[in-house]
């Protein structure tokens, strides 16, 4: 809980503290890497940095938390919490981590600020910050413990027993895990992190949904390729492309992620466009094998159905699902008669109002569908999203 002075002084200066949050993180990030460049080795991605993403996210989620406090001190975002909880169990956080990022961030906030940061400034902003990392410290516990980890040792060497090229820029690749330890069990719509070395030494990782496979202690990750017109190009995911074979052993999480088909016996809506259909593929593997009965709608929308990554195993996946229907929209309209052309549109497809939704794309792509479910009546609480990467969008207006 905020208290009242605190709060007093957070509503203050948050028009402040929020117009220079983008000028705050970016010192706070150069500042840190430049005396600990350890934690660019396995820990914080490189992509992200390059991009901004990162920044524009750790702005977003500090912002945020503060906003909800002062709109209501006696309770946390724990939508936002979650979300971030389990990005940070991902990646291996540790509460000692907690105590740098606080070095650095309240030091960057100084030097941007300058005498604006007056000890009861300080203060107050230290209570936002103790209070969220306080919060997600107990959180990333508790998601640690359900995966059988401690202190955030979560990794396991992997065999590839199967690669899979999708599409011309998809590749799938079926894991066994190495020894006989058990491992976690995997909620459909959950992903892992890979962890691999690159040809400069430096180790960096990539969460990657699983796509199924997730029977008799296998995973399944399906990854696109990262072009280089679209900066910055994924190391990873084009690492993975370029060199890993079966046979070949990887580096993998515990499964994590908020975003998981709950059971329950009414409709739901599987919403995905371009390699977003990975989590949503892994759902329909759950419904097909529970033998579910419950009425499923699967959409998806993608750039062509060359494109259309693990079409046909949706397709079979459908037909096994006694009250499963399908719509797939292309943007280059050669689908054919099963196909409808261009992005995808809502009008026309008989949506049901107390379904479950989940979406996962691009995210200009959810927020559309999201307006486009809400027009047709389903419930803002049921609609579920996965974002890839670090962007913390919550769907709540």
């Amino acid at each position: 809980m905020l208290s009242a002075e605190s709060a007093k002084v957070v509503q203050a200066t948050l028009p402040v503290i929020g117009a220079s949050l983008d000028a705050i993180t970016d010192r706070f990030y150069s500042t840190m890497f430049a005396e600990r460049p350890d934690l660019l080795d396995g820990l914080f991605n490189r992509g992200n940095q390059a991009s901004g993403e990162q920044r524009r996210a750790l702005a977003a989620s500090i912002a945020g938390f503060a906003t909800a406090l002062l709109d209501n001190p006696l309770e946390r975002p724990d939508a936002l919490l979650s979300r971030i909880a389990h990005k940070h169990t991902a990646v291996g956080v540790t509460d000692d981590q907690y105590i740098i990022v606080h070095k650095y961030l309240f030091g960057a906030i100084a030097d941007v600020l300058g005498d604006a940061v007056t000890p009861e400034v300080a203060a107050a902003w230290d209570d936002v910050y103790w209070l969220m990392a306080g919060a997600l410290i107990a959180q990333e516990a508790r998601i640690y413990a359900e995966a059988g980890a401690e202190d955030g040792r979560t990794w396991r060497q992997w065999t590839v027993v199967r690669r899979t090229q999708e599409t011309p820029d998809v590749v799938s690749c079926t894991l066994r895990p190495v020894g006989d330890a058990p491992v976690p069990a995997a909620r459909p719509g959950q992903y892992v992190s890979v962890r691999v070395l690159l040809p400069d030494g430096t180790h960096q990782l990539r969460q990657y949904s699983l796509s199924g496979g997730t029977g008799a202690g296998l995973r399944r990750i399906t990854v696109k390729r990262m072009r280089d017109d679209a900066p910055p190009p994924g190391e990873v995911s084009n690492l993975l492309h370029d060199t890993v074979r079966e046979g070949d052993e990887l580096t993998l999480s515990a499964p994590f992620g908020d975003l998981r088909l709950e059971d329950g016996e009414g409709p739901v809506v599987l919403a995905s466009a371009g390699i977003g259909c990975t989590p949503i593929t892994a759902m329909l593997h759950h419904l097909a094998e529970t033998e579910s009965q419950r009425r499923v709608l699967l959409l998806h929308a993608d750039r062509s159905e060359r494109t259309h990554a693990l079409r046909v195993e949706a397709e079979t996946l459908i037909e096994r699902i006694p009250r499963a229907e399908h719509v797939f929209w292309y943007e280059d309209a050669s689908g054919g008669p099963a196909a409808r052309p261009g992005r995808m549109d809502l009008g026309g497809v008989t949506v049901p109002r107390d379904a479950e939704a989940y979406l996962c794309g691009p995210l200009p792509f959810m927020r559309d569908v999201r307006a486009q479910l809400l027009a047709t009546g389903v419930s803002a609480a049921a609609v579920h999203y996965e974002v890839f990467g670090p962007d913390l969008w919550l769907g709540t207006d």
